[in-house]
Protein backbone atom coordinates (compact mmCIF):
# COMPACT_ATOMS: atom_id res chain seq x y z
CA UNK A 1 0.00 0.00 0.00
CA UNK A 2 1.48 3.36 -0.99
CA UNK A 3 1.80 6.14 1.56
CA UNK A 4 -0.84 8.85 1.77
CA UNK A 5 1.61 11.39 0.32
CA UNK A 6 2.36 9.06 -2.61
CA UNK A 7 -1.37 8.60 -3.22
CA UNK A 8 -1.89 12.39 -3.13
CA UNK A 9 0.95 12.86 -5.64
CA UNK A 10 -0.45 10.13 -7.92
CA UNK A 11 -3.93 11.67 -7.83
CA UNK A 12 -2.53 15.12 -8.61
CA UNK A 13 -0.55 13.68 -11.52
CA UNK A 14 -3.61 11.95 -13.00
CA UNK A 15 -5.65 15.15 -13.17
CA UNK A 16 -8.69 13.61 -14.91
CA UNK A 17 -11.30 12.49 -12.38
CA UNK A 18 -12.23 9.35 -14.31
CA UNK A 19 -8.61 8.24 -13.96
CA UNK A 20 -8.57 9.26 -10.30
CA UNK A 21 -11.67 7.15 -9.61
CA UNK A 22 -10.03 4.18 -11.33
CA UNK A 23 -6.93 4.73 -9.19
CA UNK A 24 -9.04 4.75 -6.00
CA UNK A 25 -10.80 1.57 -7.11
CA UNK A 26 -7.41 -0.08 -7.68
CA UNK A 27 -6.35 1.01 -4.18
CA UNK A 28 -9.42 -0.70 -2.78
CA UNK A 29 -8.58 -3.89 -4.67
CA UNK A 30 -5.18 -3.89 -2.93
CA UNK A 31 -6.76 -4.26 0.52
CA UNK A 32 -6.31 -7.66 2.13
CA UNK A 33 -9.45 -9.83 2.28
CA UNK A 34 -11.75 -8.86 5.12
CA UNK A 35 -12.89 -11.71 7.41
CA UNK A 36 -16.47 -12.87 6.88
CA UNK A 37 -17.05 -13.15 10.64
CA UNK A 38 -16.42 -9.38 10.98
CA UNK A 39 -19.17 -8.47 8.51
CA UNK A 40 -21.62 -7.85 11.30
CA UNK A 41 -23.48 -4.99 12.93
CA UNK A 42 -20.67 -4.35 15.42
CA UNK A 43 -18.21 -3.60 12.60
CA UNK A 44 -20.59 -1.91 10.17
CA UNK A 45 -20.16 1.83 9.72
CA UNK A 46 -23.42 3.67 10.25
CA UNK A 47 -24.07 6.63 7.97
CA UNK A 48 -22.75 5.10 4.75
CA UNK A 49 -25.07 4.54 1.81
CA UNK A 50 -23.09 1.44 0.84
CA UNK A 51 -22.07 -1.23 3.28
CA UNK A 52 -18.76 -0.57 5.02
CA UNK A 53 -17.11 -2.62 7.75
CA UNK A 54 -14.13 -1.50 9.82
CA UNK A 55 -12.10 -3.33 12.42
CA UNK A 56 -8.91 -2.49 14.28
CA UNK A 57 -6.41 -4.00 16.62
CA UNK A 58 -3.47 -2.64 18.53
CA UNK A 59 -0.10 -3.94 17.37
CA UNK A 60 2.99 -2.64 19.09
CA UNK A 61 1.10 0.46 20.22
CA UNK A 62 -0.02 1.19 16.66
CA UNK A 63 -3.55 0.94 15.34
CA UNK A 64 -3.89 -1.65 12.56
CA UNK A 65 -7.05 -1.15 10.53
CA UNK A 66 -8.95 -3.62 8.39
CA UNK A 67 -12.03 -2.92 6.32
CA UNK A 68 -14.15 -3.55 3.28
CA UNK A 69 -17.09 -2.18 1.34
CA UNK A 70 -19.54 -3.60 -1.14
CA UNK A 71 -18.96 -0.56 -3.42
CA UNK A 72 -15.69 -0.34 -5.37
CA UNK A 73 -15.14 3.42 -5.03
CA UNK A 74 -15.96 3.31 -1.31
CA UNK A 75 -13.53 0.43 -0.81
CA UNK A 76 -10.96 2.73 -2.44
CA UNK A 77 -11.85 5.45 0.06
CA UNK A 78 -11.36 2.89 2.86
CA UNK A 79 -7.88 2.16 1.48
CA UNK A 80 -7.17 5.90 1.24
CA UNK A 81 -8.08 6.36 4.90
CA UNK A 82 -5.92 3.40 5.89
CA UNK A 83 -2.98 5.05 4.12
CA UNK A 84 -3.71 8.29 5.98
CA UNK A 85 -3.78 6.54 9.36
CA UNK A 86 -0.98 4.03 8.64
CA UNK A 87 1.37 3.28 11.53
CA UNK A 88 -0.21 5.83 13.85
CA UNK A 89 -0.82 5.36 17.55
CA UNK A 90 -4.39 5.81 18.76
CA UNK A 91 -3.38 9.22 20.15
CA UNK A 92 -1.92 10.28 16.80
CA UNK A 93 -5.09 9.16 15.03
CA UNK A 94 -7.18 11.31 17.36
CA UNK A 95 -4.96 14.36 16.77
CA UNK A 96 -4.96 14.01 12.99
CA UNK A 97 -7.27 16.39 11.13
CA UNK A 98 -8.38 13.96 8.45
CA UNK A 99 -10.70 16.48 6.76
CA UNK A 100 -7.79 18.91 6.29
CA UNK A 101 -5.51 16.15 4.99
CA UNK A 102 -8.17 14.98 2.53
CA UNK A 103 -9.00 18.54 1.44
CA UNK A 104 -5.80 18.72 -0.57
CA UNK A 105 -7.13 15.87 -2.74
CA UNK A 106 -10.27 17.86 -3.64
CA UNK A 107 -12.41 14.77 -3.04
CA UNK A 108 -15.40 16.59 -1.59
CA UNK A 109 -15.99 18.43 -4.86
CA UNK A 110 -16.01 15.16 -6.80
CA UNK A 111 -17.92 12.83 -4.48
CA UNK A 112 -21.68 12.64 -4.20
CA UNK A 113 -23.18 14.01 -0.99
CA UNK A 114 -23.87 10.44 0.13
CA UNK A 115 -20.24 9.41 -0.43
CA UNK A 116 -18.97 12.52 1.38
CA UNK A 117 -21.24 11.71 4.31
CA UNK A 118 -20.00 8.13 4.24
CA UNK A 119 -16.39 9.30 4.26
CA UNK A 120 -17.14 11.45 7.31
CA UNK A 121 -18.83 8.46 8.97
CA UNK A 122 -15.75 6.30 8.32
CA UNK A 123 -13.47 8.96 9.83
CA UNK A 124 -15.75 9.20 12.88
CA UNK A 125 -15.73 5.40 13.28
CA UNK A 126 -11.93 5.25 13.06
CA UNK A 127 -11.75 8.00 15.71
CA UNK A 128 -14.13 5.98 17.93
CA UNK A 129 -11.91 2.92 17.53
CA UNK A 130 -8.81 5.00 18.34
CA UNK A 131 -10.47 6.56 21.38
CA UNK A 132 -11.40 3.12 22.71
CA UNK A 133 -7.81 1.91 22.17
CA UNK A 134 -6.19 5.01 23.73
Amino acid sequence: MPSFDDIAADLAFLGDWDDRYKYLIDLGRSLPPYPEDKRDAAHKVKGCASQVWLDARADGGRLKLAGDSDAHIVKGLVALLFALYADKTPGEVLKLDAKAALARLDLEAHLTAQRSNGLSAMIARINEIAAAAA
